[in-house]
């Protein structure tokens, strides 16, 4: 079955232009400067990018993850921390927010996410919960009228401009998704950190000191945000892996330009037997990385509790755009340890694949069991 229709090249089509004409120009500065253009971010949600997958009646585009999946990937190719910025807004809080908020959060919040007004987070990851999410720490009781909410999250992204966190704590038995924003008496940020790569996608701490949360802040159901958050994380992992294909595609096609033009011994170092075995492995890693996202992108459409395929598609992906970059490195030699070529960042940036959105370790972990189960329901490999 293709995956793209017309409407998916449309929309392609359409972030390329954006991509050429006002990302790549400052791609280099964002990673230097660690630099978030916000303002390019704001043109993305009156562009209709940001609120992709939510409703026309909500103020978004009333698309689906395959177009945002098509965003997360020509993001990606030109800067993959733009990209992630763009994710933790659009998929992980925004996305989450319309599908299981009440009808007033739709109305009054979904639609300045939409225009980007307002720019998302999702407050997840503690001090000393990262891979074990649902171990957090962050409470929130029971009071007259509504919660009370004490903790804190790291490692968060966008939190240092976030207007509106997507928070989730402990109440009682279980867990539970609220709206936090950022006026709210008692929020507060801490450090904005300095990474090695992804630079310009920030990153920092939130605290919430006895922040008061009215009933109608809830998202969904009290106690039962365990599907929540790993149906989110299903999407997340799917989705922001095509930003790990978009650095891959940009390394492999990088190192195919230098490759023909640099020349040792009197010829084109393409011809170089050893060069070649690099650059067939890097397609080879590249194209497969593709046909796993692309079909775990089907299956997530499909079923957002498809663990096995979101895993195996990041874990793969992840490990590929790492491996690809590390050899277009290798292939531009020298040039590629400076801070004037491309590929160094690229790198950089691809390391974060094998943290973020689940560790390397988890997502082994998940295909494992995932695979276990399956098996041991019918006795065959799932296709």
């Amino acid at each position: 079955m293709e995956l793209y229709g017309e409407m998916h090249e449309e929309i392609r089509n359409s972030v390329r232009e954006f991509v050429r004409r006002k990302l790549m120009p400052i791609s280099s500065k964002i990673d230097a400067e660690d630099h978030f253009p916000v303002e390019l971010f704001r043109e993305m949600g009156r562009l209709g990018f940001l609120g992709i997958t939510v409703p026309e009646q909500y103020g978004g585009s009333g698309m689906d993850y395959i177009s945002q999946a098509i965003i997360e990937e020509e993001l990606g190719y030109a800067s993959a921390s733009f990209a992630l910025s763009y994710g933790a807004h659009s998929n992980l809080c925004l996305d989450s927010l319309w599908r299981n908020g009440n009808q007033k959060q739709r109305e009054e919040y979904v639609p300045r996410l939409c225009s980007g007004e307002w720019i998302g987070s999702l407050g997840l990851t503690e001090p000393t919960s990262g891979s074990d999410a649902l171990a957090m720490k962050t409470e929130a009781k029971k009071v007259d009228n509504g919660y009370v909410i004490k903790g804190s999250k790291t490692l968060i992204t966008n939190a240092p401009y976030a207007d509106l966190v997507l928070t989730y704590a402990r109440t009682g038995s279980g867990f539970t998704p609220f709206v936090v924003l950022s006026d709210d008496r008692g929020f507060s940020r801490g450090n904005k950190f300095t990474k090695m790569g992804m630079r310009g996608s920030p990153t920092g701490e939130l605290f919430f000191d006895s922040i008061f949360l009215p009933s109608d802040r809830i998202v969904g159901k009290e106690n039962e945000g365990r599907n929540v958050i790993l149906g989110g994380l299903n999407s997340e992992r799917v989705i922001l892996s095509f930003i790990f294909l978009g650095i891959a595609k940009r390394a492999l096609e990088l190192s195919l330009s230098y490759a023909s033009s640099r020349t040792q011994s009197g010829q084109p170092i393409e011809r170089f037997e050893l060069i070649q075995e690099k650059l067939s492995y890097m397609y080879t890693r590249y194209r497969s990385s593709r046909f796993l996202c692309e079909d775990a992108l089907r299956r997530v459409t499909a079923d957002r509790m498809d663990g096995l395929s979101a895993a195996s598609a990041i874990l793969y992906t992840a490990e590929s755009a790492e491996y690809i970059a590390r050899e277009a490195i290798q292939i531009h030699g020298g040039y590629g340890y400076i801070r004037d070529f491309e590929v160094e960042r690229l790198l950089r940036d691809a390391i974060l694949g094998q943290i973020g959105a689940g560790t390397t370790e988890i997502r082994k972990h998940i295909v494992a069991r995932e695979l276990s189960k399956r098996f041991s329901e019918n006795g065959r490999i799932p296709e």
